[in-house]
Order: C-alpha cells, then sequence, then structure tokens
C-alpha cells in the first residue's frame, strides 16, 4: 500500500526525495564504473571533445553545415529510439513523423514530375522546423523530368528511394538502439542470480479473468520463452526485420539466456536499420506513387468487368476514381492571399493542438519514470529492512521466565 500510495498526484514531495536520492545512487554508481574503466572513457571524451573544439575553431559556411547535420542526426535517432521505447504510452514515431514525411515528399515529387526537391539532405521535416519544399510551388523546382503518361506521372520507386533513405535508416538505427535496455536490465539481473521482472511475470500462469487478446500474447510470450535456446543471429535478425510488437521480449530474453552483446546488437541493427526500415519505407512510397495506383486500377477494372450489370457503371466509376487522384496528386492550383490566410491560420491551430498532445505525452512518460524510479528505491529499502529482521535473532523467552 506504501508503493501503491507513492506517487506524484498523492506524495509529490515524498516521490520526488526518493527520486533524488535515487538519481544520487545511480550517480556514485557511475562514477565508480568510470573509475573502473578509466582509459575507455578518456578516449569517448576525446572522440566527444575533439568535433567540439574543431567546431568552435572553424568559423562559415562548414561550421553551419555540421551543425545542421548534427541535429538532423540527432533528431531522426532519437524519434527511432522514442519509438522503441513507446513513451510509456505506444507512441510509434514512425506513423507519426517519419511515415508523413515519407508520404508528402513522394506525393510532392508525383505533383512536381521531378525527386531533387531538397537542398540538402538535411531538408527533412524537424523539430519546429518544416522542410523548404513543401510549401514551394513546383515552378520553382524547375520543369518536370518524369513526363506525365496518361493524365499521371509516375516515377520509379527507386528513383524515389535515396531522396528519402537517409532520414529512415537513421532512425531505423535509433530503434535498434532503443531495445538495448531490456536487453542490460536482464543481463544485470542474470548476472546477479536473479530474473528480470518480465520473466517472472511469464512464469505465472494466465488468469482466467484476462481478455482474449491478453491471453493470447501471454501463450505467444510463454511460447518464445519456451524456445529462447534457438535465438541466435538469424533468429533475432528475422525477428528484428518484421514488425513485432514482442521484440522487446526477445532483448529480455536474450539478456537472460546469455546472448552475446554484439551478436544481439548488430542482428538488431541490421533487421531494424536495414531490412525493416526499407520494407516500411517501400510500402509508403508505392502507396503514394502513381504506379500503385495505376496497377490497382487495372486490377478493378479487370475484376469490376467480369461482374454482370456493374460493367456499364464502371466508366463512370472510374472517372471518380481519377477526379479523387487528381485532386490529390496534381499540382496545387494559385489561392487568393485571403485563402492562404485562413490555411495558415488553420495550420498554425492543427501544429499547435498536434505538439500540445506529443508535449502531453512526453510528460506522461517523464511522471512515470519519477514515479517508477522513486517506488523501486522505496522497495529496495524496504527490502532491506525486511532482511534485517529476518536475520536478526529471536528473543529467548525462557530465561525471562
Amino acid at each position: 500500500m506504501e508503493l501503491e500510495n507513492l506517487t506524484l498526484t498523492k506524495q509529490p514531495l515524498r516521490t520526488l526525495h526518493f527520486f533524488l536520492l535515487a538519481m544520487l545512487q545511480y550517480l556514485k554508481r557511475l562514477a565508480r564504473y568510470i573509475r573502473s574503466k578509466g582509459g575507455l572513457f578518456v578516449l569517448l571524451i576525446v572522440l566527444v571533445v575533439a568535433p567540439g573544439i574543431l567546431l568552435v575553431v572553424t568559423d562559415g559556411l562548414h561550421k553551419k553545415e555540421f551543425i545542421n547535420y548534427a541535429k538532423f542526426v540527432l533528431w531522426w535517432v532519437s524519434l527511432g529510439v522514442a519509438s522503441s521505447i513507446g513513451l510509456g504510452s505506444g507512441l510509434h514515431t514512425f506513423v507519426l513523423y517519419l511515415g508523413p514525411h515519407i508520404a508528402l515528399f513522394t506525393i510532392k515529387a508525383v505533383q512536381c514530375g521531378r525527386v531533387d526537391l531538397k537542398m540538402a539532405p538535411y531538408d527533412t521535416i524537424q523539430l519546429k522546423v518544416g522542410p523548404s519544399w513543401l510549401d514551394k510551388k513546383c515552378s520553382e523546382f524547375g520543369p518536370p523530368v518524369y513526363p506525365a503518361s496518361a493524365h499521371s506521372v509516375r516515377i520509379p520507386v527507386f528513383d524515389l528511394l535515396p531522396q528519402i533513405q537517409l532520414e529512415a535508416v537513421l532512425w531505423g538505427i535509433g530503434t535498434a538502439l532503443g531495445e538495448l535496455p531490456p536487453y542490460f536490465i536482464s543481463r544485470a539481473a542474470r548476472l546477479s542470480g536473479s530474473k528480470s521482472k518480465a520473466v517472472k511475470e511469464l512464469d505465472v500462469s494466465t488468469s482466467n479473468e484476462d481478455g482474449r487478446v491478453t491471453s493470447t500474447l501471454n501463450r505467444t510470450k510463454r511460447w518464445l520463452l519456451s524456445h529462447s535456446q534457438h535465438l541466435n543471429f538469424f533468429s533475432i535478425l528475422i525477428l528484428a526485420s518484421v514488425p513485432n510488437p514482442l521484440f522487446d521480449l526477445a532483448g529480455i530474453m536474450c539478456g537472460q539466456f546469455g546472448v552475446p552483446f554484439w551478436e544481439f546488437f548488430f542482428a538488431t541493427l541490421i533487421g531494424k536499420a536495414i531490412i525493416k526500415t526499407h520494407i516500411q519505407t517501400l510500402f509508403i512510397v508505392s502507396l503514394c506513387n502513381n504506379q500503385l495506383l495505376y496497377l490497382m486500377e487495372k486490377e478493378l477494372i479487370w475484376i469490376f468487368g467480369h461482374i454482370p450489370g456493374f460493367s456499364a457503371t464502371l466508366p463512370s466509376v472510374i472517372a471518380k476514381l481519377h477526379a479523387a487522384k487528381d485532386k490529390y496528386l496534381s499540382p496545387p492550383a494559385a489561392v487568393s492571399s485571403s485563402s492562404q490566410m485562413e490555411d495558415k491560420q488553420w495550420n498554425f491551430s492543427f501544429t499547435f493542438v498536434w505538439n500540445s498532445i506529443v508535449w502531453l505525452v512526453l510528460l506522461n512518460f517523464f511522471i512515470k519514470i519519477i514515479t517508477s524510479t522513486a517506488q523501486d528505491y522505496l522497495k529496495k529499502q524496504q527490502d532491506m529492512e525486511m532482511e534485517l529482521v529476518s536475520d536478526s535473532p529471536a528473543p529467548d523467552h525462557s530465561k525471562t521466565n
């Protein structure tokens, strides 16, 4: 009951007090670890400080470019890490940021008939900054490179892919880095001679009160746990290469059953940053490109053409589909200044609401971190007190009598 009541809403001062004590404890452990690994950390400091010194010494265009690339790399890698940890609410940054960015670039390229829209590789969606190509007119980029055929522009997928490949790979690297904490936590629990919390939960039988989805997930997790002896480079690679909500469990099992770190990390990195990322990127590009729409249109015409009574209405249906496609994939028409002001006001309000939701999710995530850290610290203190009580000798009542 004391642990359950230790929250920021019920006991804010006490929760913050235990959180600060836990952080001081972690900092002391980190200082001891740094002292034991002095040479390695000196090398890391040199590698980090040297670019900073060069950045201060140099000036002009190179400094600006370095800062732009650093922000670009940090942004997309951080989004990948955030996607793996879920920010405590299942937040998936591919759906929120990378997917829309790929879709917007593909649609813009199809509208303008060319792929050289970016002024630099870092010309993407970033924190409080939008891409320069998004609001430009197609005439500012020059004449179309890919001519229109049958009233539509079809750009080869592998011509579009290099334009958005770098940010996708960086996001994939971030997702691979985000899978390391479950591995290290489970590995630390194994080295200390205990089981991680997730493995202990799987050992408990499924309650009949659980829903069908929860029961199915628990059975799947226990099946993976029972087949953990088959975890190797290729099995981890397969699990990391497909959208897999249970990959956290794979990381926990790899740490619990002694899979070497570099084997786990390289398999995860290749699977998530190269294979899975390119599958998702190619899917979004194909979905927003006229080639996929053209193939789908041909298949629909062939299917519905063989349905009795539908072939007569097929031309009107196809015309409506073409009108809808032209509305979203044709270059935008010129609008008046008043309409532009209304659009900007609407975009501002939408951006404000969207950013507010994201910041609320982040705030909720940090609150959960503070609460969980404070409760873990209190739990350890309670365990130590219980050990002292159990180890203390019982009073001898026979002497008193």
